[in-house]
This record gives structure tokens, sequence and C-alpha cells, in this order.
């Protein structure tokens, strides 16, 4: 049985430090889509409905080709949801199909590690949100994982390594949990 994890939270939070970290320890960590097609076409970034529907194949050409009995995503389509709550976007039509496959297949696991932000956000390319903007993002993130049905497990506001160690120790107890649960 393929177990799929989700680390998310908002932008700037240390998602993708944590999922960086995890791969340097051996974990099958899977990119988030977002900052890549954020990267590779900017311009659908102010197309919102293009921008959804690519971030959604991306994430699910993402979720489909990775291969390994435990697998960690940097966000899921879940947060595409969010994201287009976030947006003032109605779901697209693949976006909502794509929702809807992933809960009829049970894809990821329903535990899903809910990464706090920091009290800051560092601007990059792909991330011009402002700590208040973030703020607002995190909520709505958390009511839309919590309306699903997933239950939230908080991985606070700490250095790095306590972090990850958090992290890893929620993956390697999962072998107790039951799929669904």
């Amino acid at each position: 049985m393929v177990r799929r994890f989700v680390l998310t939270g908002a932008p700037g939070a240390g998602k993708t430090t944590i999922a960086h970290a995890l791969r340097g320890l051996g974990h099958l960590v899977v990119d988030e889509a977002a900052t890549d097609v954020i990267g590779e076409t900017p311009e659908l970034e102010a197309e919102g409905p293009a921008f959804l529907d690519r971030i959604v194949a991306v994430q699910k050409a993402r979720q489909l080709a990775a291969r390994g009995p435990v697998q960690v995503f940097d966000r899921s389509p879940v947060c595409t949801l969010a994201l287009a709550v976030y947006s003032g976007l109605s779901p697209t039509g693949a976006l909502a199909r794509e929702a809807a496959r992933i809960e009829r297949e049970r894809t990821y696991e329903r535990r899903v590690l809910f990464v706090r932000l920091m009290g800051f956000v560092t601007p990059t390319a792909a991330r011009r949100i402002s700590l208040a903007e973030s703020q607002r993002f995190e909520r709505i993130h958390a009511e839309v994982y919590g309306d699903l049905g997933y239950e939230l497990i908080e991985v606070p506001p700490a250095p790095l390594a306590q972090r990850v160690a958090q992290v890893a120790a929620v993956i390697a107890a999962s072998e107790t949990w039951t799929r669904g649960a």
C-alpha cells in the first residue's frame, strides 16, 4: 500500500525547506507544482482559471509518476482548492474533477502535516505575498482541509531540525494509522 503524506501550509511557512530536508534523509518527496508553474509560465498567474488548471495537471502527473511505498507531497490538489478560495475564483472543472478523484480514491493520507507560519515571510520570485496575506491564506487553507474531513497535524514554528524531526516521526509512526480513519 502506498502512503502519500501532504506537507502543507501558507506560502512562506517553510514547507519546501522541510521537504528538502526530508529528501536529504532519504524520503521520496514530490515537489510543489505551483512554484514550478510560475517559473515555467509566469503569464498564467494573471489568468486565474488557466493557472489553476496547469497546477492541477502538474500535480496529477507528479502524483501518478511517483514511485515508492511512502511519498511526501509538497502540497496537494486540496491546496489548489484553497488557492482558488483565497483568490476569489470558483474551482475549474479540472480542479473539481481532480478533487473528486483524490477523495474517491483516498489518494492522500487523511492526516495532513500543516506547517504553521514562522511569523515572517521571505519573498522570492514565486512568493510575492505579505505576512498578513499569508496569514489569511493559512486560515483559508486550514478551513478547506477541515471542510473536506482532513485532520491537521500541526507543525508549529520551531527551528528547522525540530520541525523535520516532528514530520519524520509522524511518517515513521504512520504504520499504526489506518487510511481514512
